[in-house]
């Protein structure tokens, strides 16, 4: 996978699969593979899914799964997954709320983005992390100041 043999290693994850079929890491990597690789977003979807049933704590295949379902616009699922996934130690669960955040506001949510977006404000450690939710919070400010309707009254 290192090395750009996707080919390669989607055969040899598979033949892990066919000798333990519950190796969680081994559908962790497949997802990763049909996801950023190949593009198969049905495949990745289906590998990550299963991944947070076979090893709910398995806290690696958070990201990449709500990542997915964010491309998707699948807002429904990214918010069932996300919630499991802020109560899973070792989840980055400041990306998880900027990623529900970005959801929301593409779903016209802003209101519900801003919760998001402060809510990971609020958990995050990196100095670039914390100006990307700054900005996305500047964002939507924006866009509420902009959709704001004006009623004018005119009187003799």
């Amino acid at each position: 996978m290192c090395y750009g043999k996707t080919p390669v290693a989607l055969m040899l994850l598979n033949q892990i699969l066919a000798e333990d079929p519950l190796f969680v890491r081994a559908h962790y990597q497949i997802g990763k593979l049909y996801y950023y690789d190949l593009n198969d977003y049905n495949s990745a979807g289906y590998h990550f899914k299963l991944c947070t049933e076979l090893e709910p704590a398995f806290p690696d295949v958070y990201f990449h799964y709500v990542n997915l379902l964010l491309f998707l616009n699948m807002e429904r699922q990214l918010n069932l997954v996300a919630e499991k996934a802020i109560t899973v130690p070792g989840v980055n669960v400041a990306a998880i709320y900027n990623m529900q955040g970005l959801c929301a506001e593409k779903n016209r949510k802003l209101e519900t983005a801003l919760v998001f977006y402060r809510e990971g404000l609020m958990l995050v450690t990196s100095n670039d992390k914390k100006s990307e939710l700054e900005e996305n919070i500047s964002r939507i400010r924006f866009k509420a100041e902009k959709s704001k309707t004006y009623n004018y009254h005119f009187s003799n």
